[in-house]
């Protein structure tokens, strides 16, 4: 198998804020795996949060190619070599773990999500994510959204109540969700969520920092709105690790390690009676197909990266009616649009 990849370059329609920064643009990997004729696409969206970058990205790439073998059909054992050498680069091994997913569909006629036994047509509706800003643009965004049924609300800040108020203000029949991104602090959050829950939130994302499960739990204890864990719940072995502490975990691909690894933590989370919520980075529709072929087991959606942009260089995924459609074409289902 040859492993061959380019950055690529994906612009935000609008600045991007959460509790830990602002993007108004991002650069991803294209990664190209081919064999015998066939080639399958992937996407790496390396993250600082996780100690990745575009370059370590690149050379954890580099080192995977001669691993590879000549059996893309071997998946279980090319993928545990490169979890085992590559647990700290996992985004990277998750480009490659689409790419073979994609490889794999393209060479037996088949969409990933139906050789993997899924129902495209069960998945739920996804959320559309506003980012931190002044009340004032906050409800120009939600404006926007207005063909999205579900909001997902990032908080963070010394405002998140305006934050909100402007939120039901243009929205008061919207499902809306929140996102802390670990920024609330032990002693505020259980106010916070109170906060939330008269604003008819449905649910907590991550309120507080990873590892502090004593204060996840007092919030699932105190029994207001559901958790939600994401930078808590980076792989499967952490899902054991939440039980009681939490109602639900975000499985993000890119974080695990890819679409095998998501199945692990999405059947550990079920095992142990949470929820699953699959999410995501902000990508190309290359890397939200890659993903969305496991959104048919997930009770929550937020797969809406590729919506923040105005230069998606992918085309094949759909959207309609808050929901996103997989391809019924093999693979993951997406081509270029423009010279990728």
């Amino acid at each position: 198998m040859r492993l061959s990849w380019h950055r690529q370059d994906l612009h935000l329609h609008r600045p991007f804020t959460i509790a830990r920064g602002t993007e108004v643009r991002k650069q991803t990997l294209v990664v190209e795996l081919e064999h015998d004729g066939v080639r399958g696409l992937g996407e790496a969206v390396p993250t600082d949060y996780y100690g990745q970058t575009l370059d370590s990205a690149e050379r954890t790439l580099a080192a995977i190619g001669p691993l590879l073998g000549d059996d893309p059909f071997n998946l279980q054992a090319i993928l545990g070599r490169l979890y085992a050498r590559f647990d700290d680069q996992l985004a990277s091994v998750a480009a490659v773990d689409f790419a073979l997913h994609d490889w794999l569909g393209k060479r037996m006629g088949l969409p990933t999500w139906r050789w993997l036994g899924l129902d495209a047509d069960a998945a739920p509706p996804t959320s559309f994510t506003i980012g931190i800003d002044e009340p004032e643009r906050v409800i120009e965004k939600v404006q926007e959204a207005a063909a999205c049924p579900i909001l997902k609300v990032k908080l963070g800040t010394g405002f998140d109540e305006q934050i909100l108020r402007a939120v039901r203000e243009a929205a008061p029949q919207k499902t809306v969700r929140v996102d802390a991104n670990a920024a609330w602090t032990a002693d505020c959050a259980l106010d916070r969520v109170r906060m939330c829950a008269r604003y008819g939130v449905e649910y907590v994302e991550q309120p507080v920092p990873a590892g502090d499960f004593a204060t996840l739990k007092r919030l699932r204890d105190a029994r207001i709105l559901p958790i939600v864990a994401d930078e808590s719940a980076v792989r499967a072995g952490d899902v054991a690790n939440l039980v009681g502490c939490v109602d639900g975990i975000n499985v993000k691909l890119d974080k695990c390690g890819g679409i095998r690894a998501g199945l692990q933590m999405i059947h550990a989370a079920r095992v142990l009676g949470m929820k699953v919520m699959l999410g995501c980075m902000i990508g190309s529709s290359l890397y939200i197909a890659a993903l969305a072929q496991l959104s048919p087991l997930a009770d929550w959606l937020d797969l809406d990266g590729h919506l923040l942009l105005t230069d998606d260089p992918f085309e094949g995924l759909g959207f309609a009616s808050g929901r996103i459609v997989l391809s019924r074409r093999s693979g993951l289902g997406v081509t270029a649009a423009r010279g990728v």
